[in-house]
């Protein structure tokens, strides 16, 4: 399948998350993006260097810039358990409106166009670390990046983009 690109609409699926009562819970993405601004960004893995040093903690950081240029939802997508995307978030001290979401058997990532098979590294199907930003349902911006890079994707190419 070909990958997401500007002007499709993002595919529907189900994603899961632990909510602020620790309950595990299913959440649908259009549920979360219809009718809204919302940045989609995925990420290779859970703890890995760039990801967890990098990637994440800028979506953090510029959080409330990117609310303030009309952004309702950060919505990260790691092909992770739930149990996994929890520690993840715990791991930072403030996350601000970044919801951690799991794509447990990568069928997002999939649906998007996005994984990465990483078997030869002994980290089975991933995803290629992206950032989406959506307007609607219709991707506006597609940052993809090739391989391990991290050059697209950030939450200040994010906001370039507004």
């Amino acid at each position: 399948m070909a990958p997401i690109a500007v002007g499709d609409t993002i595919p529907d699926g189900t994603l899961a998350y632990f909510d602020e009562q620790d309950q595990m819970q299913q959440v649908s993405i259009h549920s979360l993006a219809a009718g809204k601004k919302v940045v989609l960004f995925g990420v290779p893995g859970a703890f890995t260097p760039t990801c967890s040093m990098k990637h994440v903690p800028g979506f953090i950081e510029k959080s409330d810039e990117l609310k303030s240029k009309g952004v309702e939802e950060l919505l990260l997508i790691s092909v992770n358990d739930p149990f996994v995307m929890k520690a993840w978030k715990k791991s930072y001290p403030e996350t601000k409106n970044v919801k951690f979401l799991a794509d447990g058997a990568a069928k997002y990532t999939y649906a998007l166009g996005l994984e990465l098979d990483l078997s030869e590294k002994g980290l089975g199907v991933r995803s290629r670390r992206f950032a989406l930003l959506v307007d609607n349902l219709k991707v506006v911006t597609a940052n993809i990046e090739s391989g391990g890079e991290f050059t697209v994707s950030s939450a200040d190419d994010i906001l370039a983009a507004l």
